[in-house]
């Protein structure tokens, strides 16, 4: 059985480190894989820091410019004034600056990029549990996101195969990676994620599909506060069901976000991790090269669990009951194990909620043209016939 590739090294956990709500995370995430036995079964496989050009297939030239010659202190700065640099580049409340950002970006992106490359290369499965942050947009910082990896990672695939299915498995719409592919009829984009007024970042209707080329291949599925292990899985599993039917993907990109998680102190809904691991194990069998990301997840020992759980999963092995004794067991009290306990909020989600939406988003992903359901894998690069937008960025 061919390994999975395993994107790690020091220097890409400790840019994880960087983001005040994460640290940490990162390597207790790492240190759960090790200790389970796991990267026996994996092949480690170190990233390189994305370069300068490889920012530029996304983030403006201005955006890269700022992260590139900022010299804030070795501190992080949430006082960024009204109408200053840092504001205008979203930089501040959820996104402090701090020493190095470019160097910061350019690992956080490598990452991804380094996981695309080894499917291009051939690999079946590419993990990245360091990578998935969707928020960022072309020309600024975002929900504890500073560089998206997501994007720039699906333009490397973009060079080698016609058509790109991301999901979004994250509590928070992700709106950055749409908006950076609704115009293009190459990418689908599917996010599942909590919607009502307030709640970050206020995006991903069902009615929001796309545009022009890219129309019907954006597809939300917002979900109120409270659902369940059972509403979010036959939801999943019945649009990605649909999805298949209706856009021909060659290649699978997964942001594995895990605030979707009960007890997560920014999420709103009751899943345990057993709503992911079915999501993957349904995933892996459209038997297509894909990339696993992690994404948001601020209860860190839920987020370390679960993504190791995910882990299991990929490699088709059983998911232990018990967390082993390892430099961070402790963390994993009361109970150590593996499973993340069903929250108790009110499921706002009614029967005749999730079927409405269900029927609408079907009727969406139904409108796609002929055009976008034809061959899969190209092996010559000969896109004429998909948006001519896309082919400009190759």
């Amino acid at each position: 059985m061919e390994k999975p590739v395993y994107i790690y090294n020091d220097k890409l956990i400790a840019a994880s480190n960087c983001i005040p709500h994460l640290r940490g995370r990162a390597q207790m995430v790492h240190e759960l894989i090790k200790t389970c036995g796991l990267l026996e079964f994996l092949e480690m496989r170190p990233p390189k820091p994305a370069t300068t050009e490889d920012l530029l297939t996304f983030h403006s030239s201005l955006y890269v410019e700022f992260l590139t010659n900022s010299t804030s202190a070795n501190t992080f700065n949430n006082d960024s004034s009204p109408g200053s640099e840092e504001e205008e580049f979203g930089l501040g409340y959820d996104c402090p600056t701090f020493e190095n950002m470019i160097d910061f970006g350019q690992t956080i992106a490598g990452g991804t990029i380094a996981a695309a490359g080894a499917l291009i290369q051939g690999s079946k499965i590419a993990i990245n549990w360091c990578g998935g942050w969707h928020h960022a947009q072309r020309d600024e910082a975002s929900g504890f996101c500073y560089v998206n990896d997501i994007v720039i990672g699906i333009q490397y695939l973009m060079k080698h195969f016609k058509r790109v299915l991301y999901i979004d498995l994250d509590s928070h719409h992700g709106d950055g990676v749409e908006n950076a592919f609704s115009y293009t009829n190459r990418v689908l984009t599917l996010s599942l994620h909590h919607y009502e007024v307030g709640y970050f970042p206020g995006t991903g209707r069902i009615q929001d599909v796309g545009y022009s080329r890219g129309k019907y291949h954006s597809v939300n599925v917002p979900l109120k506060s409270g659902v369940v292990d059972a509403s979010f899985i036959s939801m999943f599993e019945k649009v990605f069901q649909c999805v298949g039917e209706n856009f021909c993907a060659d290649v699978i990109v997964v942001q594995c976000g895990c605030d979707c998680l009960s007890g997560d102190p920014l999420g709103n809904f009751n899943l345990t991790e057993k709503s992911l691991t079915h999501c993957v194990k349904t995933i892996l069998q459209a038997n297509l090269p894909t990339i696993f990301l992690g994404g948001g997840g601020y209860s860190l020992t839920n987020a370390a669990k679960t993504w190791t759980a995910l882990t299991f999963t990929i490699l088709n092995r059983e998911i232990p009951f018990d967390i082993p004794e390892h430099d961070f067991f402790l963390h994993y009290g009361p109970d150590f194990t593996f499973q993340v306990s069903e929250g108790l909020r009110r499921d706002e989600n009614t029967t005749d909620y999730l079927a409405t939406a269900l029927q609408e988003i079907k009727e969406n992903l139904e409108k796609i043209p002929k055009i976008a359901k034809s061959s899969n894998i190209t092996s010559n690069n000969n896109f004429e016939s998909l948006d001519p937008v896309c082919q400009g960025i190759l």
